[in-house]
């Protein structure tokens, strides 16, 4: 089975567990887990992209990655073929499970060659600092964070003091996820990097949804990425922390990783099986048109530090001001997936005047039931009233949803012991059935005004209808409630959780 390892970011904690067995005491009864498993040196990224290469000069392959496991095996197959860099941001990478063997693949990956960014938020790193300066002691490896002085390094008092001198700089996060392969092929979407993004967790998943992106609009996505990179807001975890390493223990350390990574306890051999076919099933996509070529795809990211702040919480930002212009064009529907759904006035009228012009819109955001985040569902629960009388349909999603069963990575479907909660987590939009957006950016001011984000903005009707396919079943009752100002599904959960969500409607609207 996949082990589930509950623990916030990707400092390499698992190191110092993994260590029990050191180069003193291997005994000869140790099982190399990692023996039967081969790089298939015959194969890389340009051989794999050879047949499209022509394609990809002007325009850009879009392919939507629905389900978790896909997406994770897309990101293994990638880092072990990658060539000469890969560029990963993220706004969480876990110590779980599936953050362990993906920190496993880039370590092979920079041991071959490649060159290794990994950028990161502040906010969520709970490691050491001495495990994630082991990571970037690597000499292919390089970590910097996102705006520092909320957590890594500081202690309690530091913390306090940043929060309450600079509230609104404390309260800028980097929410932009990407992971960029030699500069051609690039992921962005809503997962962050851990077991429940990837529906590998045996208590609570996120259904979610990725793209993955060939081609022209991959420059754009990288020069994004540099910008973060070389941003002053942006610093290398050795500027950071004071810890020492032990230089000559890295080795050893990352010895260890790999033989986690390769235990089947860990790491299911029939989804290494996935990775190693992966080009076949890449071929089939190729021939069966699920991989769309578009002239048009555009990739809209906020700045770094996403507003001047002279508006105080608000300011908006480019991608704000994107997804306002969509929504003002639109002529038909509106249909989006949003776990988040705090609206200000400004987002009320937005959808008002939309339906007013006949535009149909319907929002699919998460229940108190499959919520992970109660001060959010909170704000929700505030404005969802108002909401309602625009004309706006809302569902929410069912922490039962039958879809969970057909989302569940095939190995755990045959574990019919778990039964894992399912939660949205998808940000996703689609526009009068043609423009298709997925990233990361929720219905709530923080994502208006505070975090940076980013999205790929799709004009095709044939990735609109299959985003819209999806959406179409989680809309069913199966799958969700429909809300409205005589019925909501709060009543469905236990007492205990909807007590919880009543001292979280105090927070300032603005920081949730």
């Amino acid at each position: 089975m996949i082990l589930h390892i509950p623990n916030y970011f990707y400092g390499i904690l698992v190191f110092l567990t993994l260590q029990a067995c050191n180069k003193s005491n291997k005994s000869d009864t140790q099982i190399d887990f990692c023996k039967n498993i081969h790089r298939n040196d015959s194969m890389s990224l340009s051989k794999a992209l050879e047949p499209v290469k022509a394609n990809m000069i002007h325009k850009t392959g879009v392919y939507v990655l629905e389900d978790g496991d896909g997406a994770m095996v897309t990101r293994a197959w990638l880092s072990e073929y990658a060539e000469n860099t890969i560029d990963v941001q993220y706004f969480i990478f876990s110590t779980d499970n599936v953050g362990l063997i993906a920190c496993d693949y880039l370590v092979r990956a920079a041991d071959r060659g490649v060159k290794v960014r990994i950028l990161v938020d502040d906010i969520m790193v709970e490691a050491s600092g001495e495990e994630i300066l082991t990571m970037d002691s690597h000499k292919n490896i390089s970590v910097k964070v996102y705006n520092p002085g909320v957590n890594l390094g500081k202690n309690i008092l530091k913390k306090l003091y940043k929060y309450s001198t600079d509230f609104k700089s404390a309260n800028q996060r980097m929410h932009n996820k990407s992971f960029i392969v030699d500069g051609k092929v690039a992921i962005t979407g809503g997962r962050n990097v851990a077991d429940e993004y990837f529906d590998y967790n045996h208590d609570y998943n996120f259904r979610d949804r990725d793209v993955l992106l060939l081609g022209k609009v991959t420059k754009v996505m990288l020069s994004s990425f540099n910008d973060f990179w070389n941003s002053p807001l942006s610093v290398s975890v050795s500027k950071l922390v004071d810890d020492k390493i032990k230089h000559d223990e890295t080795d050893i350390k990352f010895q260890k990783l790999h033989q986690y990574a390769c235990n089947p306890e860990n790491f299911w051999p029939q989804v290494r099986d996935k990775i190693q076919k992966l080009p076949l099933a890449f071929k089939a996509i190729q021939e069966s048109g699920d991989l769309v070529w578009l002239d048009s795809v555009f990739f809209v990211t906020d700045y770094p530090g996403k507003n001047d702040g002279k508006k105080g919480l608000n300011g908006g930002g480019v991608s704000t001001n994107a997804l306002i212009k969509l929504i003002q064009e639109a002529k038909h529907s509106v249909d989006i997936q949003s776990p988040y759904l705090i609206t200000t006035e400004l987002g009320r009228n937005l959808f008002s005047d939309a339906v007013k012009r006949g535009v149909k819109v319907r929002i699919l955001t998460n229940s108190l039931g499959s919520t992970d985040n109660l001060e959010a569902f909170g704000g929700y629960q505030k404005g969802r009233e108002s909401l309602l009388k625009t004309g706006v349909r809302i569902f929410e999603f069912r922490p039962d949803s039958k879809e969970r069963y057909k989302l569940m990575t095939g190995a755990l479907q045959k574990e019919i012991e778990y039964k894992p909660v399912f939660g949205l987590h998808a940000k996703s939009m689609v526009v009068d059935g043609k423009i298709t957006v997925i990233g990361t950016f929720n219905l709530d001011p923080r994502s208006a005004n505070l975090n940076t984000e980013c999205f790929a903005v799709i004009h095709s009707e044939k990735v609109s209808r299959g985003v819209l396919n999806g959406m179409e079943e989680e809309f069913k009752p199966e799958n969700s409630w429909e809300t409205t100002l005589k019925f909501n599904p709060d009543s469905k959960s236990g007492n205990l959780k909807r007590i919880k969500t009543f001292p979280r409607k105090i927070l300032p609207k603005a920081i949730l």
